[in-house]
C-alpha cells in the first residue's frame, strides 16, 4: 500500500474534517451529478464507498484508496493510502482540491508526503 501524509494548520480541524467527510457522504448517496452550467469541465464525482467521523477522527473510502483524518490542535492530518501510484494520486487531488476549496477563507495549503520510498522505474533497491 502506497502512502501519502499532509499536515494542514487551522484553527479548526475539526470542522474541515467534518465538512470534507460530510461532502463525501453527500457524494456517495448521489448517484447522478447535476448538469453543470459549463459542461467543458464537467467531471463525474469520485465514488465513495463509505465515510465516517467523529469530533477528531473521520475516514474516506473510496474502494480504490482511501483517506484518514484527525483532527488534534490546530492541525489537520491527513492520511491518502492506495495500491499504486495513480490512485494515490487521485486520493490526493480529490482531498486537496475539497480541503483548499473549503478553507479557501483561511487560505489553506495541502502539501502531501510519500511515507513510503516510490518504486523507481527499475523496480525495488535489493
Amino acid at each position: 500500500m502506497l502512502t501519502a501524509e499532509a499536515h494542514v494548520q487551522t484553527s479548526q480541524p475539526g470542522r474541515y474534517l467534518a465538512q470534507l467527510s460530510r461532502h463525501a457522504q453527500q457524494v456517495h448517496r448521489m448517484r447522478h451529478r447535476p448538469h453543470s452550467h459549463d459542461e467543458r469541465d464537467a467531471q463525474p464525482p469520485p465514488k465513495v464507498e463509505h465515510a465516517e467521523w467523529s469530533e477528531t477522527r473521520g475516514s474516506i473510502d473510496f474502494g480504490w484508496g482511501r483517506c484518514t483524518l484527525q483532527a488534534n490542535g490546530d492541525l489537520l492530518t491527513l492520511r491518502a493510502e492506495a495500491a499504486d501510484e495513480e490512485d494515490l494520486q487521485r486520493v490526493q487531488d480529490i482531498v486537496t482540491r475539497d480541503i483548499e476549496r473549503f478553507g479557501s477563507r483561511e487560505h489553506l495549503k495541502v502539501n502531501w508526503q510519500r511515507l513510503d520510498p516510490p518504486i523507481s522505474a527499475s523496480g525495488p533497491a535489493s
